[in-house]
């Protein structure tokens, strides 16, 4: 179904919405592109797609719904999964029992594809009406609502089946604890518990026992908050399923256990790294959520930007060498180390990893865990890996001298080596590698650049901006870290001519329905430490971290709280955000 350019010249015409000479001008690049006159109205900023979608609604006499305020009951939205939804814009919202007939909202009513998939999954005749973009967003957001509301129900309805399970005894054997697990209520509660993690985009899971209740909580965007109370009842049968499902000994109780499984959804292969860890009031699971589908991060995606990309881009192009990224647990270290491989990852290297453990699987790299009970560690694996013929290497982590040396070896003899350290800074990791007992020579010799980061929250669109005057900015940093911020968006172009540091805009959170404090996903603040020559003759005469910073900074280097000042600049994240996340972990 699709409508005549006469007509849809006609209907604006006389709609009024566009002036005659703006039509008659995108009428002329039409005809002469090959185009629609809609599409050319819309690219010119003349008319806006929903109104275009309106339009044509009208013309072709097809019903147009408005979804932003409706509620749509639960059952008849999930007759289409969330990501059939998402991926085709179609929502069902009114199902007729008489006539057998399912009315869906959809952004192209000529999708016929998407259509008749919804027509032979609900065996129900379906009449399609047009609707527009905020309609879609305001109901895809009623699926994760929904999901919370069938977790409610579920814990009502099954808490009572519960009970009867798990009354009669404290210890309870191996083969009553495997009943347990396989018991239906016990099995739907995990599988929800895990769906609504994946669905609120958790990075954990924590199941912490009480005195008198069980106690989720997820972490999302690195920030942790309580989900849901359970029962004490179900606590045993909780850990008893996660168990089964990462192949842990079920009547093991009093030492930690760690194991790993995967759990499909429409849209999603997740694998759950699981850590069990007696406590007074029972076993604690935490399940860390490592998502394997989805887009690919680039550099610019993790933040990375200007004279900072482009030393890393440096970087990455030399053949031998150790690149480092350092930050605490949960900074993003491994996300950007995958990121750098997926760049190097071209068809003429051989890449070969030794990782604790896989956290994502990426084609055509040789990725090994270490294990230690059996004596496979990263230092053997090390030594096994440089006999592979690799080009590039990467190491999860160096923890240890003997790991450090045989990476500098693995670098001096023509690899390319990538790997993570624990330092709160980027100039940090050259004193402790040095504690590690590495000689500063061979790291002068070796180390190309090291990265330090952080996570910081991204605001939601909806937010509120402010200036800020010298006696503001003085108690939040230094006069000149705010100046080398701001000399970093004035060398990339992002200030107006003429702007001043006075004339700057920060921004504060905002809550609105579909974010709910204001933050939404998380992005990585950078400061990149490039090894120059003054940068090695420090090493070489033991300088401390204070100094190799001074010299970086000397040379162009943002430290990551001025990289923070940039981004809160650019309405990227609020300066509260920053400061939170480099003082808490510094």
């Amino acid at each position: 179904m699709q409508v005549s350019e006469a007509e849809l010249k006609e209907f604006i015409l006389d709609s009024g919405l566009v002036p005659k000479k703006e039509i008659d001008a995108a009428a002329e690049e039409a005809a002469k592109r090959e185009q629609s006159l809609g599409d050319i109205l819309v690219s010119r900023g003349s008319l806006s797609e929903d109104a275009l979608r309106r339009i044509q609604a009208y013309v072709l006499g097809i019903p147009f719904v408005n979804l932003k305020d409706h509620r749509v009951p639960v059952e008849v939205l999930a007759l289409i999964p969330e990501p059939i939804a998402r991926t085709h814009n179609i929502i069902a919202y009114k199902k007729d029992e008489t006539a057998q007939s399912l009315e869906v909202a959809m952004l192209d009513v000529a999708d016929l594809a998407a259509i008749d998939s919804v027509r032979k999954k609900t065996g129900l005749k379906i009449l399609p009406r047009l609707t527009d973009t905020e309609s879609i967003k305001a109901a895809l957001l009623q699926y994760q609502k929904s999901l919370k509301d069938e977790f409610g129900d579920i814990i009502s309805a099954e808490a009572g089946k519960i009970r009867h399970i798990t009354e009669g005894g404290k210890d309870l054997s191996g083969d009553d604890l495997k009943k347990m697990a396989e018991d239906l209520p016990i099995v739907r509660i995990v599988d929800t518990l895990l769906r609504h993690a994946i669905v609120q985009d958790a990075s954990d899971i924590h199941i912490e026992p009480m005195e008198t209740e069980v106690l989720v909580r997820y972490r999302i965007d690195g920030i942790l908050h309580d989900a849901m109370t359970l029962p004490k009842i179900a606590a045993a049968g909780i850990v008893a399923r996660i168990k089964v499902l990462s192949n842990l000994k079920l009547d093991e109780k009093r030492l930690p256990q760690d194991g790993r499984f995967k759990m499909e959804t429409e849209s999603d292969r997740v694998s759950f790294r699981v850590s069990i860890l007696p406590t007074f009031f029972g076993e604690k699971t935490v399940m860390r959520l490592l998502r394997e589908t989805g887009e690919g991060f680039t550099l610019e995606m993790l933040g990375l930007h200007g004279e900072t990309l482009e030393k890393i881009h440096q970087a990455l192009k030399q053949t031998t060498g150790i690149i480092l990224i350092s930050g605490p647990t949960g900074s993003g270290k491994t996300t950007t180390l995958y990121t750098m491989l997926d760049i190097l990852n071209q068809p003429g290297v051989n890449i070969s990893t030794i990782e604790d453990p896989i956290e994502y699987q990426m084609k055509r790299v040789n990725q090994s865990q270490v294990s230690p009970q059996i004596g496979f560690t990263f230092a053997n694996g090390l030594r096994s890996l440089v006999r592979q013929d690799p080009d590039i290497i990467m190491v999860g982590e160096i923890r240890d001298g003997e790991t450090a040396s045989l990476a500098i070896n693995a670098a001096l003899t023509g690899h390319l080596v990538l790997s993570t350290i624990h330092t709160n800074s980027a100039s940090g990791a050259i004193p402790r590698l040095i504690d590690m007992g590495v000689e500063p020579f061979l790291l002068v010799s070796t180390i190309r650049v090291i990265v330090g980061q952080r996570l910081v929250r991204r605001l939601c669109e909806t937010k509120e901006t402010y200036a800020m005057d010298a006696a503001m900015r003085a108690k939040i940093a230094r006069e000149e870290e705010f100046a080398s911020a701001f000399r970093a968006l004035t060398e990339e172009k992002l200030v107006k001519a003429g702007a001043t540091l006075d004339s700057l805009q920060f921004y504060r959170p905002t809550a609105s329905p579909d974010c709910a404090d204001g933050y939404k996903s998380r992005i990585g603040i950078h400061e990149v430490l490039a090894v120059s020559p003054a940068i090695r003759d420090i090493i070489l005469h033991s300088g401390t971290s204070d100094a190799l910073e001074a010299q970086a900074k000397k040379e162009g280097m943002l430290t990551m709280i001025e990289d923070g000042l940039y981004k809160a600049a650019r309405g990227i994240t609020s300066i509260e955000e920053v400061l939170r996340t480099v003082t808490e972990q510094t």
